[in-house]
């Protein structure tokens, strides 16, 4: 399936600044949010418990704040909505009051007099479990960063590699935009879906890049904006079809997976729309802008074909007993 002609050229580098311009724009709002707002931390990371709770009618939400207040261990506590009127969440920042207690049995004896309802999870992270989950999940994204800088460096030349990372951050830093726009709560599903989007960006970005590495020796192009524009050209509508196979079914998590992954599947939504953006107009954007050169490349690579040959013809003399 072809939603674009493969024999067709168009000028995505002609539009450069203007995409960069408006990438920029993004990343600075992204970093704007996350230094003012910053990010809505959940238990994972923060230690704590969440209480969820589901009644046989609309939660009196009013009600249940007041009950809760009456409770000095839940004088802290957040209540809010979870998918339905009937269903809340009720986030302690403590994960228990006593030892010998169970924060769940404590929370039915506070809620009592509210309504019918039933408490269907008790989620509890202490304060250092969380902080370990934090520092561990820093260093997650930090070490894939640097194994992702090392391959692409092993498989292409340097700039492609230092490009593909610019893409990466650019992508990740909207993501975390956007997560603190929405204020979506950042638990280990959160870490995650960064994750899973820096393995789908890089993956769009490495074949686009591929694409142009290969369009170097067979095409005899020597203009570095003419053939990025072809590259991309050729694989624009393998990039199409894969990002709306892929977005259709994150919607469709979105949709109808339930409050429960609303996050995880709100970031990889934002993450399949911005990596595809970037693979198809930023990467290669970038690979210009650190001013790679066609011409270098090809002598670099000649005097590289030039060494194997000789190794070649000095392996099979040796071989063949001649010295």
């Amino acid at each position: 399936m072809e939603f674009f002609k493969s024999d067709k050229i168009y000028n995505f580098m002609g539009k450069r600044l203007l995409f960069l311009s408006i990438s920029a724009f993004l990343v600075v709002g992204s970093f704007v949010l996350l230094f003012t707002k910053g990010l809505n931390f959940g238990i994972d990371f923060t230690g704590g418990t969440i209480v969820q709770v589901k009644y046989t009618k609309t939660a009196p939400l009013t009600d249940i704040r007041e009950a809760l207040a009456k409770n000095q261990a839940f004088s802290k506590a957040t209540i809010t909505n979870f998918g339905t009127k009937e269903e809340i969440i009720i986030k302690i920042p403590t994960s228990t009051t006593s030892i010998s207690n169970d924060i769940g049995d404590e929370v039915r004896v506070a809620l009592k007099g509210t309504g019918d309802y039933k408490v269907r999870r008790v989620d509890m992270v202490g304060p250092k479990v969380g902080n370990e989950l934090q520092e561990k999940g820093v260093m997650a994204l930090s070490l894939t960063f640097l194994v992702i800088l090392i391959y692409v460096s092993f498989r292409f030349e340097w700039r492609f590699a230092v490009a593909s990372i610019l893409a990466l951050v650019h992508d990740i830093s909207i993501a975390m935009g956007a997560i603190s726009l929405f204020s979506v709560d950042v638990n280990l599903d959160i870490l995650a879906a960064i994750l899973t989007i820096l393995g789908y960006s890089l993956n769009d970005t490495i074949i686009v890049f591929d694409r142009i590495r290969e369009g170097i020796t067979t095409s005899k192009e020597s203009e570095i904006n003419a053939l990025v524009n072809e590259s991309v050209s050729k694989t624009l509508s393998r990039t199409t079809l894969t990002s709306l196979t892929t977005f259709f079914v994150v919607l469709t998590l979105y949709l109808f997976g339930g409050e429960i992954i609303n996050g995880f599947s709100f970031t990889l939504l934002v993450g399949v729309v911005v990596g595809t953006y970037s693979s198809i107009f930023i990467a290669a954007s970038f690979l210009v802008q650190l001013k790679f050169s066609i011409s270098n490349y090809r002598k670099i690579e000649s005097e590289k074909l030039k060494r194997k040959q000789e190794k070649d013809r000095l392996r099979a003399q040796f071989e063949q007993g001649m010295v």
